[in-house]
């Protein structure tokens, strides 16, 4: 989950992605409604399509449905549509309620890439405050990552994690945080959990070995770094492994993948905020069953960065 970012309005919340697809590929993830239920919402959540109009004036109806089974009644209103550009929108609303804000979505080309730059204006600077405490209690921003991982997936085949956030920190601090390890194991490690290396030689070529500590059990692992670019990129590899370093496999799921590859991408979105993009795949060559023991985790593993991010955005305010 990345938090949101405000404007110089603070009635406003923007959010920003760069996602690794032409424009017509996210457009098209956008706009029809077969692509659309594939990604919308926070994690675990679904929707069903009644009816959308896409033109100015015309109307998106559906509702989404809660994990919890709870039915979320939508209707969204369309004021302004620019093909590959530009939506404007009513969010929220319902025949019994009126829309919650006004959303605007600008698509740009940048390198080959899609920008998307979203805008949520709502009324009041309280009412912005409310709904970022809304964003966050349901993760929210999950579903641009969600987006992410559907265009990867129509692109390559591949099933990715993906997860936002961004922080108060400047660029050079965030890289130093993941790059240190006496700073990694301050706050990497999951909600419980403490983390303590044995080797570490963080650069490329390099590996660290470590141990986790917490709920009554230790866990040991590695990492070989494959790439690292000062100061925005950092690729390594996971293993989980025995006190003498041999590969194990996941102490809680036999079917994990043996090895996972993480790429970290940091972004600079102001002098003093920086967002952070940590793509999570299988690595080598995963069974069909590894790969959907990850698939179904993927709610787990949100709840698992977000508790690490929680504690990075602690560590960092320190």
């Amino acid at each position: 989950m990345a938090t949101p970012n405000t404007s110089n309005k603070s009635n406003q919340i923007n959010i920003t992605r760069i996602y690794d697809a032409p424009v017509q590929a996210v457009w098209d993830a956008w706009t029809d409604p077969a692509q659309v239920a594939q990604w919308w919402g926070p994690r675990g959540f679904t929707i069903t399509t009644h009816s959308k109009d896409l033109r100015p004036g015309g109307h998106w109806t559906y509702t989404m449905h809660g994990p919890d089974g709870v039915d979320f009644p939508n209707t969204t209103k369309y004021f302004e549509v620019v093909p590959l550009s530009k939506l404007v929108y009513d969010h929220g609303g319902s025949a019994d309620r009126p829309p919650m804000f006004r959303v605007t979505v600008l698509f740009s080309q940048v390198k080959g890439k899609t920008k998307m730059d979203m805008t949520m204006t709502l009324p009041t600077p309280e009412a912005a405050e409310e709904t970022r405490k809304i964003i966050k209690k349901f993760g929210g921003n999950s579903t641009w990552d969600r987006l992410a991982e559907y265009l990867e997936k129509e692109s390559s085949g591949k099933e990715r994690f993906v997860i936002n956030r961004t922080f108060d920190a400047p660029l050079d601090l965030m890289f130093e945080a993941w790059t240190d390890p006496r700073r990694l194991s301050q706050w990497l490690p999951p909600t419980g959990f403490t983390m303590e290396f044995i080797r570490s030689d963080i650069k490329p070529g390099g590996s660290t070995f470590y141990f986790m500590t917490g709920h009554g059990a230790k866990m040991y692992g590695r990492a070989e770094y494959l790439e690292i670019q000062r100061p925005d990129r950092m690729v390594y590899t996971q293993q989980f492994c025995d006190e003498k370093e041999k590969v194990t496999r996941h102490p809680m799921s036999a079917t994990w993948p043996e090895t996972m590859l993480t790429t970290v991408e940091l972004s600079e979105e102001g002098p003093s905020r920086t967002r952070v993009t940590v793509t999570w795949e299988p690595f080598n060559a995963a069974t069909r069953e590894e790969v959907e023991t990850f698939v179904k985790a993927k709610a787990g593993m949100t709840m698992g960065w977000t508790g690490s991010f929680d504690k990075l955005e602690e560590y960092l305010a320190k």
